[in-house]
């Protein structure tokens, strides 16, 4: 009986390990069998091409077969995808490169305009600021003034009391703006202040963006424009020779030498 027991348990033993090998994955029928090292083809190997409709034929990448001399299947990891990349990586736009491009060249041309109106030569006509010197860009003679605001020592500004504080208002978030230690109150509701040159290129700058954000024909806008064009209209007319800028927000005053106000509508 014990050995009865041994032979039946022996052949137990052996149903067990077939049924294992039977269990064992096996690779469908047509499809190859990947070496494990998997790195190279053998030697003497051929790629296959992909399918139309493969993966590969898309630009995807994906494992192409090979066979070696002896018919033997393999794989090989393509590495189009590696230099794929890296040719899109460097044919990629670099917009931050072409914007400090066109800032250079905006603000050669800015210099080339303020260089070329000579303070010794005839002013330009105050009719038309924005166009001195033969400027046709606004943001090139947009340019040109705040450089001229920047070698402005002060400039006297008349205005009515409500339209400075609009002004203060506007200009005082602004980091180069700094509030006049005075504003003297003269006739008729009128004021008068002194700003510094670094003051009137913020009020230049808080003005230009506001009369091209401004719904057009509102009170905003049309404060910017006639502010605007009458600062410029002053700048101007410098000439370097020891004038004081003055800057009348006030069609009804007349400048200290007698003439007319400077142009534009009452502010």
């Amino acid at each position: 009986m014990i050995s009865d027991l041994h032979d039946t348990r022996s052949e137990l033993r052996q149903l067990l390990d077939l049924v294992d090998v039977l269990r064992s994955p096996v690779p469908p029928e047509g499809v190859p069998e990947v070496p494990d090292d998997g790195a190279q083809p053998p030697p003497g190997a051929t790629v296959a091409p992909p399918e139309p409709d493969s993966e590969d034929s898309r630009g995807l990448a994906g494992p192409a077969e090979v066979h070696d001399e002896h018919g033997r299947f393999g794989s090989v990891v393509s590495s189009d995808t590696d230099s794929l990349g890296g040719t899109m990586e460097n044919t990629e736009p670099q917009p931050k490169a072409e914007d400090e491009d066109q800032g250079l060249n905006l603000k050669n041309a800015i210099e080339a305009a303020y260089k070329g109106t000579d303070p010794s030569g005839p002013p330009p006509s105050a009719a038309a600021p924005q166009a001195s010197a033969g400027v046709e860009d606004p943001r090139i003679a947009h340019g040109v003034l705040l450089l001229k605001a920047a070698g402005v020592a002060s400039a006297e500004l008349v205005a009515h009391r409500d339209t400075w504080e609009w002004l203060a208002a506007l200009a005082v978030d602004h980091s180069h703006f700094r509030t006049p230690p005075a504003v003297e109150d003269i006739k008729e509701g009128r004021v008068q202040t002194v700003l510094s040159g670094r003051s009137l290129i913020a009020l230049l700058i808080e003005l230009w963006n506001t009369r091209s954000t401004a719904t057009p024909l509102h009170g905003d806008w049309a404060l910017a424009m006639t502010s605007y064009n009458r600062i410029a209209a002053e700048l101007t007319r410098v000439a370097g020779q020891g004038e004081t800028i003055r800057i009348v927000l006030d069609d009804g005053l007349s400048r200290d030498d007698g003439a007319p106000a400077s142009g534009g509508a009452n502010a």
